[in-house]
């Protein structure tokens, strides 16, 4: 697989692998199966090496029944129970070795396909629903919330066990909706796929149809041009913007600063309208190929003022916002996480960069053209809710800086270059979204056609680390705590 290193290992080697992973401070980024046209089925297990730019791939052919690494590396146990649901595959010595994504009468089929084993029925909890607590005193009160929940937001359920205000136990109970996205481009021609990324999620159209591309790129083993490289790089900074002023107000909204959410809101509607002046697409859709850029890009002065304005505007916003104590004193403490628990539970993005992890894709494992820009990447140690939001408008800085700096030097030239991958070949493509590290792993059938594509999204990750800031925390605050995350439910659905 171009863009990572393969090694082949043994279900024994795994355990000792992981270790030594774990204590060289790597990181497992995510783990998925795949069954060959003809032949054994595969698990595969994506990793982060310090100071290497490529990433490492452990691959296992030939076993339905591996050794579970959940108890040494916790983040991946979702990834294993995934693959327990949709390819039937056995991990022994799994921590919850329950259903994650199925539930009763999902039978032996999810979205017309074959899950390879027998079904759900009679199997232990449902839907990765653990064991509730053995409760025996009238106060403590339980609440199913969900899955159906006012406004617009996505389907999920969340218990709670409480006494008073005090959280002493809350789980989230997600996949509601079996979209079947990874499903989607199974027989597609590669260059058809971005239209499918870009629809995985609509707040991270540039980031999945990015790391989608850079995908099939690394298959192709093609190289784009300059100034489609930069122009991409522009591209993922505008979405960054208007996700993140979203954010800021939204945040405003669960602390009841009425102005504040108000004006954050604007801003991401002025973000969205220079979008769409700019592109055409609001949301920055249809101009992401393998092999560049659909078409050429003109911001000419008119996009540097019009950033440079919205800039003063935010960074007068940003200023209110840190003068607003009723909002901060809401914020501040609230949804601590922990340096360790982010990092074992899988926290990405700005999550993990609250909590004190130095993490970027950008700087990391440079993609498009962030190589060679100046990125600082804040990174705090308090983990709290604050700490998220602060995080989160230093970034909004950095893409405005990222943004001038890439139309000074823009330099005019081809924005696509012919790219086909060749049959039975396989690429990763990453890309730092707003919400944190997204991957695609794509595998090209001897049809040349997509065979596979996994989907690793930053929410999957931040919403398994989530619920340990919710734990022993209080009501009044849990609405604040899940917007300070960001976390979508379109980044778990499968």
């Amino acid at each position: 697989m171009i863009g990572t290193r393969v090694r082949e290992l043994s279900p024994s080697d795994l355990r000792p692998s992981a270790e030594v992973l774990t204590a060289n401070g790597g990181r497992l980024q995510f783990a998925y199966a795949l069954r060959p046209p003809a032949g054994d089925p595969q698990v595969r297990y994506v990793c982060a090496i310090p100071s290497q730019y490529e990433f490492e791939t452990w691959v296992v052919t030939g076993h339905r029944e591996l050794p579970s690494l959940a108890p040494v590396l916790p983040l991946i146990g979702w990834y294993e129970r995934e693959m327990m649901d949709l390819y039937g595959l056995a991990f022994t010595d799994h921590p919850e070795p329950f259903p994650l994504v199925l539930r009763p009468g999902d039978g032996t089929h999810l979205n017309g396909h074959d899950l390879g084993h027998p079904g759900i029925d009679g199997i232990g909890p449902r839907n990765g629903q653990p064991h509730l607590p053995d409760v025996d005193a009238a106060d403590v009160q339980y609440l199913p919330f969900g899955p159906i929940r006012a406004d617009v937001l996505e389907s999920a359920e969340f218990t709670f066990l409480y006494v008073g205000e005090h959280i002493i136990h809350y789980h989230p109970r997600l996949f509601f909706k079996h979209r079947g996205m990874e499903m989607c481009f199974e027989g597609e021609e590669p260059r058809l796929g971005v239209v499918i990324a870009e629809r995985v999620s609509a707040v991270g159209s540039v980031g999945h149809a990015l790391a989608y591309c850079e995908a099939v790129e690394r298959a192709a083993q093609c190289e784009i041009p300059p100034r489609a490289r930069a122009l991409r790089v522009l591209l993922a900074e505008l979405e960054r913007l208007y996700n993140h002023l979203h954010y800021l107000g939204h945040l405003c909204h669960t602390t009841t600063l009425k102005v504040g959410e108000a004006q954050g809101k604007l801003l991401e509607e002025t973000a969205k309208q220079l979008n769409a002046q700019f592109t055409g697409s609001r949301f920055l859709r249809g101009l992401l190929i393998p092999g560049g850029l659909r078409r050429d890009l003109d911001p000419r002065q008119w996009l540097g003022d019009a950033l440079e304005k919205l800039r003063q505007d935010y960074v007068a916003y940003a200023d209110r916002l840190e003068a607003s104590e009723s909002h901060l004193d809401r914020l501040i403490t609230t949804g601590p996480l922990s340096r360790r628990v982010a990092f074992d539970q899988g926290a990405t993005g700005p999550i993990e960069r609250a909590s004190g992890l130095d993490r970027d894709l950008r700087r990391d494992h440079a993609y498009a053209g962030y190589d060679g820009l100046p990125l600082t990447v804040p990174v705090l140690e308090d983990g709290d809710a604050y700490a998220r939001q602060r995080v989160r408008m230093a970034e909004i800085e950095t893409s405005f800086a990222l943004c001038q700096r890439i139309l000074l030097l823009l330099e005019p030239g081809p924005v696509r270059t012919d790219c086909r991958p060749a049959p039975e070949t396989a690429g990763l493509g990453w890309t730092e979204g707003p919400r944190g590290s997204l991957f695609y792993a794509i595998h090209i059938g001897p049809d040349g056609r997509l065979a596979r594509v996994k989907i690793k999204s930053p929410s999957f990750s931040n919403w398994r680390a989530f619920p340990f800031t919710v734990h022993d925390s209080n009501m009044m605050d849990y609405a604040i705590n899940e917007a300070s995350f960001g976390l979508t439910m379109a980044g778990c659905d499968r």
